[in-house]
């Protein structure tokens, strides 16, 4: 997926979305018109419940929009297949929830491995501790995420949704249970990747600071997104 001059690397195109039929029908996105720039972070705030989370998975394609189109890259995601928008996926777009990231069983290594693997057939071991030593978790490798604090489960987080150096970060309140302390150190990460990879990041939150400290900020009311 080679850059485009002047083209932003996420467009969504006239997207709705809405659960359930009939009289149980719930429309939460309608007729969604956004553009990420590639290098720009982007924060995005609402209600709970107001779709912020499907409009992340949407762009993800790990669903697809009852109307409209999404692209990344030029790819048009709603056009893939299921096996079309996985390998999207695990090549190009990194996701960070806010908790249940890390695969219990795994060390904290492990988990960027298999982010790695995932991403290009291989297992290169080498830079999977680089990752982590870089996000300073050089001391936790072989931990579990059990024997990790929530800072640092976070932190592996990240260094798992870097692994396959995407051109797209997503991020669903990523920080939400952190001390502020530990979120502010969380969010400096993804946005030093982002300055430093031109990495296009969209981060939900609930927190109307850390929401200004983007280069935009959206906020996500009665099914539209506008300017926050």
């Amino acid at each position: 997926m080679s850059p485009t001059s002047g083209q932003p690397l996420v467009r969504l195109e006239a997207v709705s979305k809405s659960y359930g039929s009939g009289s149980s029908k719930l429309d939460v996105l309608d007729q969604i018109a956004l553009d990420l720039p590639r290098g720009e972070t982007t924060s995005l705030v609402g209600r709970s419940g107001s779709g912020k989370s499907t409009l992340l998975s949407l762009i993800a394609g790990l669903m697809r929009p009852d109307t409209g189109h999404i692209y990344i890259g030029g790819h048009q995601m709603d056009q893939l297949d299921d096996n079309g928008r996985a390998s999207l996926r695990a090549e190009r777009i990194g996701f960070v929830l806010q908790s249940d990231n890390l695969i219990p069983f795994l060390t904290a290594v492990e988990n960027v491995e298999l982010a790695l693997e995932f991403a290009s057939g291989r297992r290169p071991a080498a830079r999977a501790r680089e990752l982590l030593v870089d996000l300073g978790l050089g001391h936790r490798l072989d931990h579990l995420p059990r024997q990790l604090s929530g800072g640092e489960s976070q932190r592996v987080a990240v260094a798992v949704a870097l692994a396959n150096e995407p051109d797209l970060l997503l991020a669903d309140e990523v920080v939400g249970q952190l001390d502020s302390t530990t979120a502010a150190d969380v969010m400096e990460m993804i946005f030093t990747a982002s300055r430093e990879r031109n990495l296009t990041v969209l981060y939900v939150t609930h927190d109307e600071q850390l929401a200004r400290q983007a280069d935009r900020s959206l906020r996500l009311t009665d099914h539209k997104v506008v300017r926050a």
